[in-house]
């Protein structure tokens, strides 16, 4: 039988591979927003790892945006040069095709890395002010943000505009916009977080404004054939917060703004929110934004096995399968499921004597 994961997706004029996708995956490596050595063995890593599309970390439209002072950011010519450097040598090595998340931390920046404390940063670590659709901290302990003018709206949407016009010209194969994880464009979203009285707030409509006007904004910038995505949650996880009702009204919206694709994720709007373990938790949000919208979605989430993978696609509950940790634990993951489907997937001619054709070895794997 032909793998369903394994077969060929068109994503606008973007032709696929397979259908399985690297997810982003901070690495909090990043100098003054600018790619290092690190990311250099990081997604030379992965662009060899059997994936048909590796999607580079949340990248930081400005740098009051980061994360962390980790964080990778796109708002520089500095931070292009250094992108440039990497993703140049990921094609000259690798088969994958690269796409890159666009974000704003919104009130979650100014933080700690998680092996630091994951915390907001304290008046000695060079904290710096952060911004939301309504002056509330992310948690206690956390830096209240400022509520947004419409001035820095307008600032912040041409912010993500100039990120993509920069990675247009690093050749990126997709954009994808951040609007999931408590994140800023997310934090509009969600009633939890949004709590103006304005033309930006109020109803799924108003909350729904600002995130849509960046997506026009950036999809006007960028060729035609290129295609752009967006992680999304699927519920917020809270009690009074964002439901599958809400991510297939979003998705809709996105749909109608030019996107060509969601990868539906959940969670992280407040400390509070606590998501499930069992494998393929966001699946069920998944396949009903892909039955509702007729959009092309993208499934994450503890999603890990060979076979678990195969399923969704083959049962028709996502267009594609993103996984990040299973990555990091198995760099080859790809290869591997491959071999247990009866697949065949591109490897660098340097690797193919580790082909199960070429060495017994490969069928005593445990």
């Amino acid at each position: 039988m032909t793998s369903a994961l394994f077969s060929p997706i068109r994503l606008a004029d973007l032709e696929l591979s397979n259908r399985i996708v690297v997810a982003p995956m901070c690495q909090y490596s990043a100098n003054d927003g600018a790619a290092t050595d690190w990311h250099m063995t990081h997604l030379g890593m992965l662009a060899n790892s059997g994936a048909g599309l590796v999607v580079v970390e949340a990248t930081h439209v400005e740098r009051h945006g980061r994360i962390t002072h980790g964080c990778l950011g796109l708002y520089s010519d500095a931070c292009e040069a250094a992108l440039e450097r990497v993703i140049n040598h990921c094609r000259r090595i690798g088969s994958a095709k690269f796409a890159i998340q666009l974000a704003h931390a919104g009130r979650k920046a100014s933080s700690q890395r998680p092996w630091e404390g994951a915390k907001a940063l304290g008046p000695h670590e060079d904290p710096w002010p952060t911004i939301a659709p309504s002056a509330l901290p992310f948690g206690p302990g956390w830096h209240t943000p400022a509520a947004m003018t419409e001035e820095d709206m307008a600032r912040v949407r041409t912010d993500f505009v100039q990120a993509a016009r920069r990675a247009v010209r690093l050749g990126f194969d997709a954009i994808e916009l951040h609007l999931a994880h408590g994140y800023l464009l997310h934090s509009f979203v969600s009633p939890l977080s949004n709590k103006r009285n304005d033309q930006w707030g109020g109803s799924l409509d108003g909350r729904m404004r600002f995130p849509l006007e960046v997506a026009r904004a950036v999809r006007d910038v960028m060729p035609n054939g290129t295609p752009l995505g967006a992680r999304i949650t699927g519920t917020d996880w809270v009690d009074g917060g964002l439901t599958a009702d809400d991510a297939v009204v979003l998705t809709k919206g996105l749909k109608a703004a030019g996107l060509a694709y969601v990868d539906v994720s959940s969670g992280n709007i407040t400390p509070d929110s606590r998501w499930p373990s069992e494998p393929g938790f966001n699946l069920p949000f998944a396949e009903r934004v892909r039955r509702e919208t007729g959009m092309p979605v993208r499934a994450v989430g503890m999603i890990a096995g060979a076979k678990q993978a195969e399923a969704i696609i083959a049962e028709g509950k996502a267009d594609m399968v993103a996984m990040a940790r299973a990555f990091l634990d198995d760099p080859h993951w790809g290869w591997h499921a491959a071999q247990a489907l009866a697949a065949e997937v591109a490897r660098p001619v340097q690797y193919v004597r580790a082909t199960p054709a070429l060495w017994p070895g490969a069928a005593l794997r445990g």
